[in-house]
């Protein structure tokens, strides 16, 4: 059962009718002025890589990752059709568990941003393949404090770190990023120290999965998961 504030985009909730209206006016665009799904996009996506990685063997065991990126809906689903993620969680970030509550974050009234944490195997994908997607697929870097159509400092871009490598590949990216021009706007994405992370209420675990005609997602989140199977077909895990 939903939230009685349970808001994502509400006017597609009151009546299909505007949907034609609503499209118009947003577009389908990807998330990102370069993410479209033409060849000579997908290509040009893919020469960047990030400037330094991790090592598999300097890494050992399963890791976590923090990463905001708007919406936490779409960024979930993009993320769990990666080789060697074995959970991802939506929830929240930056604030304070008092009020770590979609029906409070939503408003925008807190230091919280929608996030997901991401638990992957290094052995298998490597934390800069994870921020490679989090850039091109999974969001738009270059928007402050919002994500179309979401708007507020809850749908801020951000990685919250957990220890100093990860705040090293992270900065390094984003330098490389700036300094290629490859988005027309600078990297907007705050690099932040990761304190803590609360899960979200049930039913935003997994909504894509089991709410795959809500309009929101058809509209914001299904491009992306469309996106990532065709630039990024080595990354995504097969399906049994």
């Amino acid at each position: 059962m939903f939230s009685s504030n349970f808001h994502r985009y509400p006017s597609l909730v009151l009546s299909v009718i505007l949907l034609p209206l609503i499209i118009s006016a947003c577009g389908l665009p990807a998330s990102n002025s370069i993410t479209s799904s033409s060849t000579a996009a997908a290509q040009v996506i893919k020469t960047i890589d990030p400037a330094i990685d991790l090592p598999k063997t300097k890494v050992k065991g399963t890791q976590t990752i923090v990463l905001a990126g708007g919406c936490f809906w779409g960024v979930e689903a993009v993320f769990e059709q990666l080789k060697g993620v074995s959970d991802v969680v939506s929830g929240f970030s930056g604030g304070s568990a008092s009020d770590a509550h979609y029906d409070i974050v939503s408003r925008g009234s807190t230091s919280h941003a929608e996030a997901v944490k991401i638990t992957y195997d290094p052995s298998q994908i490597s934390l800069g393949q994870l921020l490679k997607i989090y850039f091109f697929i999974a969001h738009d870097p270059t928007q402050v404090d919002r994500q179309e159509p979401d708007q507020g400092k809850q749908y801020r871009s951000a990685i919250f770190f957990a220890n100093a490598d990860q705040q090293r590949v992270a900065k390094a990216y984003i330098e490389k990023l700036n300094q290629s021009k490859i988005f027309p706007q600078p990297i907007a994405t705050q690099l932040v120290s990761l304190t803590n992370f609360y899960p979200a209420e049930d039913y935003h675990q997994n909504f894509i999965e089991r709410n795959p005609v809500y309009p929101y997602v058809v509209m914001h989140d299904l491009p992306k998961l469309n996106r990532l199977k065709q630039q990024f077909p080595n990354l995504v895990r097969q399906k049994i």
